[in-house]
């Protein structure tokens, strides 16, 4: 159960990246588009990792 908080928390944040790399692109700022980026990949992976392992052990 606490993994899939967990998971559930990441995915939030990497929707909230998604969010700040479609402003920073409308912006055109390239350090804040290269930050968000790498936010929505780690985040993003991380909560896809996490929901498929809570999935996996659940089984």
């Amino acid at each position: 159960m606490q993994h899939l908080v967990l998971a559930t928390i990441l995915l939030l944040v990497a929707l909230l990246s998604v969010v700040s790399l479609f402003r920073s692109l409308k912006v055109k700022n390239l350090l804040a588009i290269a930050f968000s980026a790498l936010s929505v990949a780690s985040f993003g992976f991380f909560s896809v990792a996490t929901i498929i392992d809570v999935i996996k052990n659940s089984l």
